[in-house]
């Protein structure tokens, strides 16, 4: 379960009635997202509502590139509530705060897109891909690296995998028995991301600004069809595929139908797509997961009313046209 940050009410309230003259008469938390350094609320008014987000690092750079590519007019980026300062963000205690507009719908887990919205959202990405960040914002931007941290993990839960020392609940054990079953399957992840990021690292692609977490997840349907891309918290600098690789990957159950890829690249446009990028992309994706999930289902005792979910979401990456079967149909090199 999302825990809420050890910070009162009263003080997020006075900090958006102080700093945005926002009046709020009613502030309620959102047990949303998966960052454990972020929380969200919403803040009611007597004549509207704010998305607030409270953050444990004073990182700015996500607030600043969605403020530039707001500006640079592409429609389905939200702009943050200014201070009366005219900040970006503000600080309270040991957290930075973030204000947006509240937006009332359905994210793209639960509501498909239509076919006018794909091809908008590709229009969309094609101009962040595009948009020339200024120097001195591209140099406190991540710059991709292909770092093997999480196959790392992931070698390292299997090396603790045999420990009788391993307790838990009926979800420990089932997870624990699918991944010996599985053993083959998650290390072929595991060596291809490994081999193909080998391989990348020769070639110098041309790196471009990414959103690097689009999923269905983060694209939020409003009401009235509009629809907003949201949580640039981790922008990167990389090879375009590093978003991409979404489209058709299968995230979440979603976002697997050929058909929707087809209108997606109407609106992105003719582009060439380097196929062993792409399937990095989509390996390396899946073993995150797979070192997250598993680390906190296996080797502690982290999630509480959410490890049933959690172990769900571990399991659908394996459920027919999911990630997985995405993934190694994706790579055509072998």
């Amino acid at each position: 379960m999302i825990q809420k940050p050890p910070i009162s009410d009263q003080s997020i309230i006075e900090c958006l009635n102080t700093y945005y003259d926002i009046n709020v008469t009613a502030l309620t938390f959102l047990p949303l997202g998966a960052d454990e350094n972020a929380a969200v609320y919403k803040a009611h008014t007597q004549d509207s509502s704010y998305f607030v987000k409270l953050k444990r690092d004073h990182n700015e750079i996500g607030v600043i590139i969605q403020t530039l590519l707001h500006e640079a007019g592409i429609k389905p980026i939200i702009s943050p509530v200014k201070t009366n300062t005219g900040q970006l963000t503000q600080h309270v205690h040991d957290f930075t705060v973030i204000v947006y507009p509240f937006i009332e719908g359905q994210d793209g887990f639960s509501c498909a897109l239509t076919n006018g919205q794909w091809i908008t959202l590709g229009q969309s990405l094609r101009l962040v891909h595009a948009f020339d960040v200024p120097p001195v914002i591209k140099n406190q931007i991540k710059q991709e690296t292909y770092c093997p941290k999480w196959r790392e993990a992931v070698r390292s839960v299997y090396a603790h995998i045999d420990d009788q020392s391993i307790h838990g609940d009926d979800i420990t054990l089932q997870l624990l028995t699918f991944m010996k079953e599985h053993k083959n399957i998650i290390q072929r992840l595991v060596d291809r991301a490994e081999q193909l990021a080998h391989k990348i690292q020769t070639q110098s692609p041309q790196m471009v600004l990414c959103h690097a977490d689009i999923h269905g997840g983060n694209v939020l349907i409003e009401n009235d069809d509009t629809f907003y891309i949201v949580d640039w918290d981790q922008p990167i600098m990389a090879p375009k595929e590093r978003d991409l690789m979404f489209i058709g990957g299968g995230v979440g159950n979603v976002w697997n139908d050929p058909h929707e890829v087809e209108l997606f690249y109407l609106g992105y446009g003719k582009t060439e797509i380097d196929r062993d990028i792409l399937a990095y992309y989509r390996h390396e994706r899946i073993v995150e997961d797979i070192a997250f999930y598993a680390q906190a289902l296996l080797l502690t005792i982290d999630g509480g009313q959410d490890r049933p979910v959690m172990y769900k979401h571990f399991m659908d990456m394996f459920e027919p046209r999911g990630v997985v079967e995405i993934a190694f149909a994706s790579d055509t090199t072998i």
